[in-house]
């Protein structure tokens, strides 16, 4: 499968601070990749490199097949999508207003407009001031405009991270739609369970440095002790060893027709994460 993007030895250093060592990594066409780890642990730096924003102290970095410094065409920023935290909108315009200023920007008939606001779920307040906006609305405006040109590559940095539970989901559905249709996304996240839910491959970043890269569903299973866990109808929680060890005392559970559910003791992302780096994600 076609590699979107390739990391061989990627090194930044600000002043005397290194912000990324040794960084090897590649993305696949169509992949959605996540990029997880603290604040201040390297993420943010990575995807400025990538789109071309900054340039790397050593190493390579590849999109599309080119190098990294030669992405600042108008060819190539078409092909990418980039949400960030410093994203500008024009505060005294209306949503409406801001989104059909980049549809005429970036060639895009109009009608898109309406199939962006619907996935962010905004159809209902196009006319309000962006000024005016909650943070949480104006992440969903950005998150609209960053979609409106459909590129092939998308960079979210911690796209939901001011958002509720009901709008992250609904956000979720639009990017699995869009990665269905061919889209590439890079996530940064230092939110496991988004990660979990969205990726098919996550690579650990903890001070600038990867620690793990594989498939979150393979990750858990390394880390797994092979224990089960029993929810019994009194309410009660007991682990137990997996194998012939605990083998028998699940049979006694179950012919007491005392269990609820089994489940396999596996951990999340967030636990090896804290296990790999001694760090937590925040």
């Amino acid at each position: 499968m076609e590699n979107i993007i390739e990391v061989k030895n990627l090194a930044k250093v600000f002043g005397n601070q290194s912000a990324l060592e040794d960084v090897n990594f590649q993305v696949k066409k169509g992949e959605t990749f996540g990029f997880l780890g603290p604040s201040g642990s390297g993420k943010t730096t990575t995807i400025k490199i990538l789109t071309g924003q900054l340039l790397q102290t050593s190493g390579d970095a590849e999109v599309f097949g080119v190098k990294n410094t030669a992405l600042n065409t108008a060819a190539y920023r078409k092909r990418i999508g980039v949400l960030s935290d410093n994203s500008g909108l024009y505060q005294r315009l209306s949503i409406e207003e801001n989104l059909k200023l980049y549809c005429d920007l970036y060639d895009v008939p109009r009608k898109r407009m309406e199939e962006v606001l619907d996935l962010v779920n905004l159809s209902g307040e196009r006319k309000k001031v962006v000024s005016k906006l909650s943070k949480g609305m104006t992440q969903r405006v950005l998150l609209a405009r960053t979609l409106l040109h459909e590129p092939d590559l998308l960079f979210l940095d911690e796209p939901t991270s001011a958002l509720d539970p009901a709008n992250s989901k609904q956000i979720h559905d639009g990017l699995r739609l869009l990665n269905e249709k061919g889209t590439t996304i890079f996530l940064t996240t230092h939110d496991m369970s988004e990660a979990e839910t969205l990726c098919n491959r996550v690579a650990f970043l903890n001070k600038g440095k990867i620690q793990l890269l594989d498939e979150p569903k393979t990750l858990r299973r390394q880390f797994a002790d092979g224990s089960v866990r029993l929810e019994l109808k009194n309410g009660q929680i007991i682990s137990l060893p997996g194998g012939a060890e605990g083998a028998d005392e699940v049979y006694k559970y179950m012919s007491n027709n005392e269990i609820v559910s089994i489940h396999s003791n596996e951990p999340t992302l967030g636990d090896i994460f804290v296990e790999i780096t001694g760090r937590e994600l925040v």
